[in-house]
């Protein structure tokens, strides 16, 4: 398993962007597909992107696509997720997380289920 600690949250406005980094600890986390999901209050977490073990793959959710780029840099063992054209509706806690990948990579490959190791979160606010 990989430990995660993830940064960057923040107080920002309607239209502005955040860039949240998660650092990992582990030999794992190059062999792990990585992600990204958010909980607003009074709401389930949700799954927002998630990035293959090499980075060759992507996948977003629809209400973020085109707005959030996830990236990894495995020299590093950290992850990036760049926030931009924020909404109101982006305030959630982000988490950032994890899962053993030794073979495929779908878009459905990274589920809450799924996930085997999850950091504590950063505050994302977005105010109008």
């Amino acid at each position: 398993q990989v430990q995660l600690v993830e940064s960057g949250g923040g107080l920002v406005q309607v239209g502005g962007s955040l860039r949240l980094s998660c650092a990992a600890s582990g030999r794992a986390f190059s062999t792990s597909a990585m992600g990204w999901f958010r909980q607003a209050p009074g709401k389930e977490r949700e799954f927002i992107a998630s990035i293959s073990r090499n980075g060759g793959a992507t996948y977003y959710a629809d209400s973020v696509k085109g707005r959030f780029t996830i990236s990894r840099d495995n020299a590093k063992n950290t992850l990036a997720l760049q926030m931009n054209s924020l909404k109101p509706e982006d305030t959630a806690v982000y988490y950032c997380a994890a899962r053993p990948q030794p073979l495929y990579f779908t878009s459905s490959y990274l589920t809450e289920a799924d996930v085997t190791s999850w950091g504590q979160g950063t505050q994302v606010t977005v105010s109008s």
